[in-house]
């Protein structure tokens, strides 16, 4: 058995890398893979936004010719210069039943952040500030939701072995497709629009979003800020997440509440296409491109990621036209099945606001937090 930092300019070693998971989730259906276009992007120095202003390393541990485990230590500076902190980040981390292999990886991560100056560390955690957050310790059972990691149930036991301690949680919650809501909540969502003058703006294509998508965002930020996920992010990154975001779109579902001209709130919804990713294993040529239009199509589960409004809107009855505008959307399409994913356990507005719908929790991702 023997560490490794690969080198992210060589085609071979970041194959080796993005590929590991794809095998060793092989046989779990639960588990859906990342583009293996959006993977190979993170690796990438020249090319991904992250690296203009932060820096990561990639461990793989091996025998032979087979790899066992993987991870990446990040010092993000955006992070880092907006708390006014030293932390490093951990992410990409995958790895078999060992805890020989767990130990070498993280011992190497440890060792790249000690001698980047880094006082503690912060993870899972991705590239970008939105990015897959968390190891699942909950739900092992359900698929995971497009885009939000899956991991075997022994990968808190080697986090916890790594000496890692909770920092929070973040749920996942399940929704019948048919639910209706109390016929309060859609009797004070019209009184708000009237009184308060708000307005849903919707869409009918990806064009007519595309324009709209970097306000979005640059709402998103603002909605989450405060939280404990949030940190800014830079231009770069935006247009990053802009792409991805209407790639993956059915216009139809994403709502923006306007006061004026001005967003004031958001409901982000998208048909979920795991089935299609967990079959083509993350490729889309020469088949992928094409389970994957299918199944955004036919699909049954659609996953709500996004439900906010900017802090001055918050606590006047905005939130029930937020829920009412996601009920119509959902209902729209006729989906059987919402998975409601990654609320924030202290984030105690949204969970509200989703339960008083009748979402159940039913899957807990955990990030943690070690000195170093």
């Amino acid at each position: 058995m023997r560490l490794r930092q690969i080198d992210p300019d060589s085609p071979r070693d970041v194959g080796r890398f993005i590929r590991f998971p794809v095998e060793l989730y092989r046989r779990c259906p639960q588990y859906v893979p990342q583009l293996e276009t959006s993977a190979r992007l993170a690796l990438d120095r020249h090319r991904h936004p992250y690296y203009a202003h932060s820096e990561a390393g990639f461990f793989v541990v091996e025998e032979g010719r087979q790899v066992l485990g993987r991870i990446a230590p990040m010092h993000n500076r955006l992070h880092n210069s907006y708390y006014d902190v030293k932390t490093a980040f951990f992410g990409f981390f995958d790895a078999v039943d060992d805890t020989a292999v767990s130990r070498t990886l993280f011992d190497a991560a440890f060792q790249w952040s000690r001698a980047r100056g880094r006082e503690d560390m912060l993870g899972p955690r991705g590239l970008l500030g939105p990015d897959t957050i968390g190891v699942l310790v909950e739900g092992f059972e359900r698929r995971a939701a497009m885009g939000v990691s899956y991991n075997y149930p022994y990968y808190e036991r080697l986090v916890l072995d790594a000496g890692f301690v909770k920092e929070v949680d973040s749920l996942s919650g399940y929704l019948p497709g048919d639910y209706r809501l109390p016929p309060r909540l859609g009797e004070i969502a019209e009184k708000v629009k009237a009184r308060r003058g708000l307005w849903v703006k919707e869409f009918t294509s990806k064009e007519d979003m595309r324009a709209w998508v970097p306000r979005v965002i640059r709402v998103y930020e603002e909605a989450f800020t405060g939280t404990r996920e949030f940190f800014p992010i830079s231009e770069g990154e935006l247009r990053l997440m802009a792409g991805d975001l209407i790639a993956v779109s059915d216009p139809q579902l994403i709502k923006l509440v306007m006061k004026g001209d001005e967003i004031v709130g958001f409901v982000f919804a998208y048909p979920d296409v795991g089935a299609a990713l967990h079959r083509a294993r993350g490729r889309l040529f020469p088949l992928g491109w094409l389970w994957l239009l299918r199944e955004q199509r036919r699909t049954e589960w659609v996953d709500v990621n996004g439900i906010g409004l900017l802090p001055a809107h918050r606590g006047v009855g905005a939130d029930a036209l937020l829920l009412a505008e996601l009920e119509r959307s959902l209902h729209a399409r006729a989906f059987k099945h919402v998975d409601a994913v990654m609320v924030g356990e202290d984030n105690a507005a949204s969970r509200s606001n989703l339960e008083a719908i009748g979402v159940r929790w039913v899957k807990r991702h955990r990030s943690y937090r070690r000195r170093l």
